[in-house]
């Protein structure tokens, strides 16, 4: 398409072009009311990309401040490509979590692997080197064709892109359920480790100085990605199959370790990674930052297509692509630098004093705007909230106990359900011991991966129970977040920070901003108390398919700190004759359960209860335990309850079991039930005593033995379960390949 053909700014006002891009009518205004006049075809492209809810968070924004982002240990918060906390030692450990949903949904392959190449560029854009990935995901029902090819093919995305760059994929979740039927989630995360000296910003300082743009060259793929991830999915979404990216694993190493190798150089001035809105969005952002402005000549930007437009250049997505800014002067340090990569890096522009983006293309302006104007001063909207009205009905009802016949035959088809079996199908692709530092793999509460030449380990997790946060919002959000930092202190980690991917619905329901609301209420109130602030995220709205919205899933990623490598800490049982504790008292309390939906079909009521003091307190105590040397493993208790986790502490411990005596008066809580700030624990004998003083509020419950049986028995009722582990780790591990009729 040759420039000519562009619309004119007459036509993109008089057919109200600017929809198709995104901009409501008042929208459109605005932008005229900014500029003094009607904006050009590749003016009215920036101002839709940016104004996107993916880039400028309009819909959200309110919402957003209410999160702590501040802490003892935060050295940057949102607002770069990603958070940094301190971990002692002039050390940092740096994280984010993104999704790419909406791309996944249509080609599923290169919408996950494109996520995760995504979020690797932007943890090495502050300067860091990535350790470690993982993943949140969430499907339809196991049984439909059409999940199982979405699921096959996102892990075999996830798999093909990670592995191929060298990066370890070491943790995540996957969940099931009818309501991502349509509109699959998957978020990705990353983590690095950084020395604070080499720290670095997406900033351009410096008027005079240099823009150079590195990487892959740009072609049309993701051109309007940002508006794609911005919109309901329909009938129509996969005629945006263009909208997604392609991406090269091998291309992307390559520009991870020039740019490495890049920080260390003092001409460096300003990185940033050319994500959701490409060359718009980082030019404009970088600019913003500075308080400066930006003048590019898009005849000089790599391009691997012919004929490209200034629109097209400015918003395609193209892949392995960063931006630079370096010294005046310097430039051909950073191409010697990157041709030893085999990367091109070409200067395209430079640092002006005047806030404008100015870009020229065929020797004519074809866009001078605000920088401010595109990456600040989007409108913010308060959206209408309106409690949901089955909200009302699920709190006016009594949550019962389900009818239970046979438990062991219950604890049996529970370990089947696809959102509690094995992930071994999933992680068994995934390369999790490249670079030799991953001490716990998948499998475990937490991942942890040590932090070389150091007795320092990260514990990282991902978490979110869905469920919990359809039936009421603010609950569910607490407990996303209490139950992240269960995971870590179980791992022997003290929580550091959160990051955040907070998929919803479509915002402009006043139910669904409800929703959103309500939940980052809850976790605000947990990261408080806590003491986890949010040092960045992503924002994923829309998630809808044929107008039903996906439940509320506010993933959240979690690292802690592990001070010394004897602290680590998994859930399997360890030696015959460990005491088993139970830490935290069990109600009955069913609602958005496990057996809940496997027994009625369906999910309602009140979502467990949780009081953030006495989950705080638990932690520290068993957190402390843990670093006394007290605990042999430990465990929190989620999804199906006790049965599940003693099931789950026993398998793949070669030959260990357990005996257990419940005194509660009701078996099917006792054994089922999900009440929060639950932990299981073993103790060696001749930790007891120390035990007991030091965490309060547990109770023994039985012993580790080594004749690979559980045997479960009630006070009240005498035997509930007797199972040999085979049995139920077979039950465990053959589900998910059978729905897939695979191998194991």
């Amino acid at each position: 398409m040759s420039l000519m053909l562009e619309p004119t700014s007459k036509t993109v006002k008089e057919e109200k072009l600017y929809r198709d891009m995104g901009l409501t009518d008042e929208e459109f205004t605005m932008v005229e009311e900014i500029l003094g006049r009607t904006p050009n075809y590749t003016e009215t492209g920036l101002f839709s990309v940016m104004w996107s809810e993916h880039c400028s968070y309009k819909n959200s924004k309110p919402v957003l401040r209410k999160f702590p982002v501040t802490g003892e240990r935060v050295l940057q918060g949102p607002g770069e490509g990603a958070g940094i906390v301190d971990i002692g030692d002039d050390q940092a450990v740096v994280f984010k979590i993104e999704s790419h949903n909406h791309p996944s949904a249509i080609e599923p392959y290169q919408g996950a692997a494109t996520g995760v190449g995504g979020i690797i560029r932007d943890v090495f854009s502050m300067g860091a080197r990535p350790i470690a990935l993982l993943n949140s995901l969430r499907f339809g029902e196991l049984d439909s064709p059409r999940v199982q090819y979405l699921f096959k093919e996102v892990v075999a995305g996830i798999a093909g892109y990670g592995n191929c760059i060298g990066i370890p994929t070491v943790g995540g979740e996957v969940q099931f359920d009818a309501s991502y039927e349509g509109n699959p989630l998957v978020n990705a995360m990353c983590v690095g480790l950084i020395d604070h000296k080499d720290i670095k910003k997406g900033q351009a300082h410096g008027v005079g100085n240099t823009v150079m743009y590195v990487g892959a060259k740009t072609g049309r793929d993701g051109i309007h990605g940002a508006t794609f991830a911005s919109e309901e999915l329909n009938e129509g979404s996969d005629e945006k199959r263009p909208a997604v990216q392609v991406g090269d694993p091998f291309m992307e190493k390559l520009l991870l370790e020039a740019c490495l190798e890049l920080i260390h150089n003092d001409a460096l001035v300003g990185i940033q990674d050319m994500g959701a809105a490409g060359l718009t969005s980082s030019s404009a952002e970088m600019a913003s930052k500075a308080g400066s402005g930006i003048e590019m000549n898009l005849d000089l930007i790599p391009q691997r297509e012919t004929g490209m437009t200034a629109y097209e250049m400015m918003l395609s997505e193209s892949q392995e692509r960063m931006l630079i800014v370096v010294k005046k002067g310097r430039e051909q340090e950073i191409v010697d630098l990157f041709s030893k990569y085999d990367l091109e890096a070409v200067s395209v522009g430079h640092v002006t004093d005047d806030q404008r983006l100015r870009l020229i293309h065929k020797g004519e302006v074809v866009s001078d705007v605000p920088v401010d104007a595109l990456a600040e001063e989007a409108p913010v909207y308060h959206k209408p909230s309106k409690e949901a009205a089955y909200y009302k009905e699920f709190q006016a009802m009594e949550t019962p106990v389900p009818n239970v016949d046979d438990y062991k035959e219950t604890l049996l088809a529970l370990l089947k359900q696809p959102t509690i079996s094995s992930k071994e199908w999933v992680y068994d692709q995934y390369d999790h011991q490249v670079r030799t530092s991953t001490v716990v793999s998948p499998g475990s509460d937490a991942a942890v991966v040590r932090v070389r030449g150091t007795r320092k380990a990260l514990a990282m997790t991902t978490d979110c129970n869905s469920r919990y946060l359809y039936l009421d919002p603010e609950v569910g959000g607490k407990i996303a977040v209490a139950e992240a930092a269960r995971n870590i202190v179980c791992s022997g980690a003290i929580p550091l920070a959160i990051t955040d991917c907070l998929n919803f619905g479509n915002p402009e329901k006043p139910e669904i901003f409800w929703q959103i609301e309500k939940s980052v209420d809850g976790m605000s109130e947990a990261c408080r108390e806590l003491s986890t602030p949010v040092i960045g995220g992503n924002v994923s709205l829309y998630n809808e398919s044929m107008g039903t919205a996906i439940y509320p899933t506010p993933v959240v990623g979690m690292v802690g700190l592990i001070e010394d490598i004897d602290h680590i800490t998994t859930q399997s049982f360890k030696a015959e004759g460990d005491l088993i504790y139970l830490l935290g008292e069990t109600l009955e309390e069913f609602g958005g359960s496990e057996l809940q939906k496997m027994t009625e079909g369906k999910i309602f009521g009140h979502a467990p209860a949780i009081d953030l003091k006495v989950e705080l307190r638990r932690q520290m105590q068993l957190l402390e335990a843990i670093q006394e040397g007290l605990v042999a493993s430990a465990h929190d208790l989620a999804e199906g309850g006790l049965s599940v986790a003693l099931a789950e502490s026993a398998f793949g411990t070669d030959g260990l079991g357990a005996e257990v005596t419940l005194a509660g008066s009701n078996p099917v809580a006792d054994l089922f039930s999900e009440t929060q700030s639950r932990f299981l624990i073993t103790v060696k004998p001749e930790h007891q005593e120390a035990f007991e003083r030091l965490v309060s509020e547990t109770t023994l419950i039985g012993r580790v033995t080594d004749d690979a049986a559980l045997s479960i028995k009630s006070e009240a009722e005498g035997g509930l379960i007797n199972a040999s582990v085979q049995e139920l780790e077979a039950a465990w591990k053959g589900a998910i390949p059978c729905l897939l009729k695979s191998k194991a």
